[in-house]
């Protein structure tokens, strides 16, 4: 053999061992999982308002039912006390004068002391009392999350939070969670 021969046989040798290893870096640069910078994930919630209804006993005071309205009983018992008081007093026409002013002054007091009598007189009893009230809850929708991938940005909704990079298969995000082990 000649040196050419062995130069060619080495060469050859070198650039199939060169061309073989290129082809290998290939095949896994290909195969190795692309990933999208996260530039932001953002927690999408919803706050639910939902009505129910609250009661409560509570004790009310209400006034009894008026029986004797004009107050007649006790302008009467008033007039009655009055003009005898009144009729103690002077002899004569100033007697009569006095019975006839302690009757009206007496019948007066007797009104009045009724009437306070019957705004006092109530009566205690429960009621029952219903408002309407909110529960608030919040709903988890997932995450928008806005990546960078091959210079463009982009937002998806995702289930969960895919920390710092975003998986990518054929330009498209990977949605599902990483599986756990």
């Amino acid at each position: 053999m000649d040196k050419s021969m062995i130069k060619g046989i080495l060469l050859g040798g070198v650039a199939v061992t060169a061309v073989a290893a290129s082809g290998v870096t290939g095949y896994q640069a290909l195969n190795q999982p692309k990933y999208a910078e996260v530039l932001a994930a953002k927690e999408v919630t919803e706050t639910i308002r939902t009505p129910r209804e609250q009661c409560a006993d509570v004790a009310v005071r209400r006034k009894v039912p008026v029986q004797d309205e004009y107050r007649i009983t006790g302008t009467a018992i008033g007039a009655v006390a009055g003009g005898l008081l009144g009729s103690t007093i002077g002899a004569g026409s100033g007697k009569t004068v006095a019975t006839v002013a302690g009757a009206a002054a007496g019948g007066y007091a007797g009104n009045k002391v009724q009437q306070g009598m019957q705004e006092r007189d109530v009566t205690t009893g429960t009621e029952r009392r219903c408002k309407t009230v909110y529960d608030t809850s919040l709903k988890h929708h997932g995450f928008d999350v806005t990546y960078r991938f091959e210079g463009r940005e982009d937002v998806v909704r995702m289930a969960h939070n895919p920390g710092a990079r975003l998986p990518m298969k054929d330009g498209k995000p990977v949605l599902d969670p990483p599986a756990v082990n």
